[in-house]
């Protein structure tokens, strides 16, 4: 798909993934539109982008969802970037906050493609981008809550690809591993396991950018090792947990776990 001149939602959009999102699509030739909760850094990413439209819109907000769907109707690519840390153990989490982890990593994007993709098979064209996580096919231990949300929202990209075939209508799955400078690890200040190498924001875009020009299926953003170690831990579930334990890389998402508690 020519991103040039498509109109371009972009969620999520004042994170640091979120900001290396918007100045690739901007260098495209996309028509942005940035959304997110703050008005402050929406305004500072559009400015960023030289020219971006913003929408205000908490997508842990059921009627925001629809509002922005109905705002943006003229959308061609849909990029479904935003998503909560939603990591620790389970009986630490409030309904209230299970809820908006839910809603805003997965319920979120699903209604959003649901709303946005009636108009863009009308029109015989669009595509939409779901920024998951390789916590989409690997889980760990307390993030059970975080790889329900990215394990659902891989299963939903991959089939609604298969629904969409024919129409014009692409979908494409991103999944970032470590990320380095923007992110869980980076924003809490925890560090990726020993021997883990990481990839940039930037690396994230780039990865995005090309799923949609040519309509990818599912792009992993992460180093062969990670890759590979990925897929074995879908295959093999009970083995990865021993490999996890005793190689210790629960510490670092204890770490981030730790960090993330004392905001709350």
């Amino acid at each position: 798909m020519d991103i040039s001149g498509s109109n371009v939602l972009l969620t999520g959009a004042t994170g640091g993934i979120g900001a290396a999102l918007a100045s690739r699509f901007a260098a495209q030739g996309a028509r942005l539109t940035l959304t997110g909760r703050r008005e402050d850094a929406l305004k500072a990413a559009a400015d960023a982008c030289g020219d971006a439209r913003i929408e205000l819109a908490d997508l842990a907000e059921r009627s925001d969802v629809v509002r922005l769907a109905e705002a943006c109707a003229g959308t061609d690519v849909l990029v479904a970037n935003a998503a909560l840390p939603a990591s620790g153990d389970l009986l630490d989490y409030t309904e209230e906050q299970l809820d908006r982890a839910l809603d805003v990593n997965l319920r979120a994007p699903v209604l959003l493609s649901r709303l946005l993709a009636t108009h863009m098979v009308a029109r015989g064209r669009g595509h939409i981008v779901l920024v998951g996580s390789l916590s989409g096919k690997a889980a760990t231990r307390s993030t059970s809550l975080y790889n329900a949300t990215k394990f659902g929202l891989r299963g939903f990209a991959l089939a609604l690809r298969q629904e969409f075939r024919g129409t014009g209508v692409g979908v494409s799955l991103v999944q970032p591993g470590f990320v380095r400078d923007a992110g869980m690890f980076a924003t809490t200040g925890a560090t990726p396991p020993n021997g883990i190498r990481t990839v940039t924001p930037g690396q994230v875009a780039d990865a995005t950018v090309r799923a949609v020009r040519h309509d990818r299926c599912e792009v992993n953003v992460a180093p062969p090792e990670l890759r590979l170690l990925s897929a074995i831990a879908g295959q093999f579930p009970g083995f990865a947990e021993r490999v996890q334990a005793r190689a210790g890389i629960d510490g670092p998402v204890r770490q981030m776990v730790e960090a993330q508690r004392s905001r709350r």
